[in-house]
């Protein structure tokens, strides 16, 4: 066997050349940017905004070697600005000698403002190329000053053909890397691909790990090694709030298919059910509204019930009132109505409540006309002749429902 067997296969099988690279064909195919910057030396700083093992720092490693640069990598969990100081004297150094220095800043999105300021003058002045990778959205993670001095590159998520590829041609290398002759059936190793979650790290250690039990992998190999299928799933990232957000758009959309389907992704990578709960009911009243009086009291329902039960139990109940509400008929009236009582509100904060509906409980406050002239509706048999103004001033005769 190897001996660097204790190095995960995913680091070993990390391509050493351009030719090796697999997948991300938009930003680093034939003709595209990064390969044409690559060819001509003139690749700028980046950020490499991706999901995990989508490539970024392999990528960042290619663009070293291919341009000959020095490379410097610093992991923005464990490393601040002392270490990015110690780096840029080498920069310097380097510059001075005519070559190229990389700096390479994994999960750029952990350093606060103050560290990412740091960079802007040496990435501005020429004296390193870097290259920051993030999972988060840029856009919203990394500030504006240094968004505008490096370009983003998008990486998504490896197909499962380009995975089940990149696992054949480690089996092709079974004997070096495995220390023995390992086959699996193809019908495996797009089970690996599949429950991966376009994720090339995690197929080639769900591989290794198949490997080192079997000589031979089928599906059931796979199904015992990985248990549980990857959801890929961050409560806290992005891809939580691209998950809740294509729920609600089903139900909105009266696709109740896709709505189980968006719960049970939700659930089953370990979300809170009462987070669901929270937002099926404001959906209720946002969309279903007055469409529907029944919608709140089902949603708040199942609420109730996943504060009762909890999980497993209570995904049933979620299940049903994401039916009702996707079945439901929809409208907006209330949603949009009070918007425009609020923008009122906003322009017009302070004004005064007409005398005639204020409360008179004091002898003073009879005597300024509070209360005057009040029509007392019940005592009115036509409707018509109850009406009074209700509104401010300045307000008068606002309609903010069709």
């Amino acid at each position: 066997m190897s001996g660097n067997v204790a190095i995960p296969l995913a680091e070993r099988m990390r391509p050493k050349s351009v030719s090796q690279f697999l997948g991300q064909e938009k930003i680093f195919g034939e003709g595209a940017f990064l390969r044409e910057a690559l060819t001509t030396d003139s690749v700028p700083s980046l950020i490499l905004w991706g999901p995990p093992g989508s490539g970024k720092t392999t990528l960042a490693l290619l663009i070293a070697k291919e341009t000959e640069a020095d490379f410097h990598q610093l992991s923005a969990v464990g490393s601040g600005v002392k270490e990015l100081r110690s780096i840029l004297e080498v920069a310097k150094e380097n510059r001075v000698a005519g070559r190229k220095t990389i700096l390479f800043i994994d999960e750029i999105h952990r350093w606060n403002k103050s560290q990412q300021d740091a960079l802007l003058p040496h990435v501005e002045q020429g004296n390193i190329v870097l290259i920051g990778a993030t999972t988060e959205n840029p856009s919203f993670e990394v500030n504006g000053a240094l968004l505008s001095r490096t370009r983003v590159l998008v990486l998504g998520k490896h197909s499962e053909e380009s995975l089940v590829l990149l696992l054949e041609r480690a089996l092709s290398q079974a004997q070096e890397l495995f220390g023995k002759k390992v086959v699996a059936e193809k019908e495996a190793l797009v089970f690996i691909a599949a429950v991966s979650g376009g994720d090339a790290r995690v197929a080639l250690n769900t591989l290794e790990a198949c490997a080192l039990s079997r000589e031979h992998i089928d599906t059931k190999t796979v199904e015992e090694i990985v248990r549980r299928s990857h959801i890929l799933y961050d409560k806290g990232g992005e891809e939580h709030y691209n998950i809740i957000s294509a729920l609600h758009k089903s139900l909105r959309g009266n696709d109740a298919d896709a709505g189980l389907y968006w719960l049970a992704r939700m659930l089953e990578a370990g979300e809170d059910p009462l987070y669901v709960a929270r937002r099926l009911v404001r959906f209720a009243s946002e969309d279903v509204g007055i469409a529907n009086s029944f919608a709140l009291p089902q949603a708040v329902s199942a609420f109730q019930a996943c504060q009762f039960l909890g999980m497993p139990e209570c995904e049933v109940h979620l299940a049903q009132v994401v039916v009702y509400l996707a079945q439901s008929k929809k409208s907006n009236a209330l949603y949009v109505a009070y918007g425009k009582a609020k923008d009122d509100v906003r322009r017009s904060p302070n004004e005064p409540v007409p005398l005639h509906i204020r409360n008179a409980p004091t002898k003073l406050m009879k005597e300024l006309g509070y209360g005057d002239n009040y029509k007392y509706t019940p005592d009115y048999a036509d409707p018509e002749e109850a009406k009074q103004e209700y509104f401010p001033e300045k307000l008068k005769g606002r309609k903010y429902l069709p």
